[in-house]
């Protein structure tokens, strides 16, 4: 479980392939408190330690991962969102983030307003998954909140310093990013979906 504050940036140090999955290999000032079997976020993706080396770890994302994430599009040098699992107890800063990518998306503008930054995504929306105008969304781990909604796109206002220590301030239009929906709205459009009266 996290809650979307991403503690610092990594960098891809080295990328291998074994068989259909991916070794990667971050490098981060994280590595000296991290241990085997530990989980951490990559761009909002749950992953399991299983390497440590100096100032580095390795994870590995399994096939399945790669097609639902944009982690297969990593390339050795790019920086990576990293949050570490929550402490029960702790303060929740964002929300209740699962690291579980639903799907992904794709920005679409982006919009300097006076100091902050309006960024745009547009999204497949015949998934499912639901945004709402001040609901909760998971961007590449990053907790934000939803400023515009419609059915496949939505927008988020980001402060400098969220701009300043997120993968944010290298997203360009095109740029593919991770999409966690808010755990809750996902269960309630479910169960309203599911009571739906039958089209006959």
């Amino acid at each position: 479980m996290f809650t979307g504050i991403i503690e610092t940036l990594g960098e891809v140090q080295d990328l291998k392939k074994e068989g259909e999955n991916l070794q990667i290999t971050i490098q981060s000032t994280l590595t000296h408190e991290l241990k085997i079997d530990q989980s951490i976020a990559h761009n909002g993706v749950c992953l399991t330690v299983v390497g440590l080396n100096d100032n580095a770890y390795i994870v590995t994302a399994i096939e399945e991962t790669l097609k639902k994430t944009n982690l297969g599009m990593l390339k050795i040098g790019e920086k990576v969102n990293l949050e570490r699992a929550m402490i029960l107890g702790a303060r929740l800063d964002g929300h209740i983030v699962q690291g579980h990518v639903d799907q992904t998306g794709v920005c679409t503008d982006i919009e300097e307003r006076d100091g902050s930054w309006v960024f745009s995504f547009e999204y497949d929306g015949f998934k499912g998954n639901p945004t709402i105008e001040k609901g909760s969304i998971t961007i590449d781990g990053t907790s934000l909140t939803v400023v515009d909604s419609a059915t496949s796109a939505f927008s988020v206002a980001i402060i400098p310093y969220t701009y300043e220590h997120t993968r944010f301030n290298g997203y360009k239009k095109g740029t593919v990013v991770n999409l966690e929906f808010d755990v809750i709205g996902k269960y309630v459009a479910k169960l309203f979906s599911s009571h739906l009266p039958l089209k006959e």
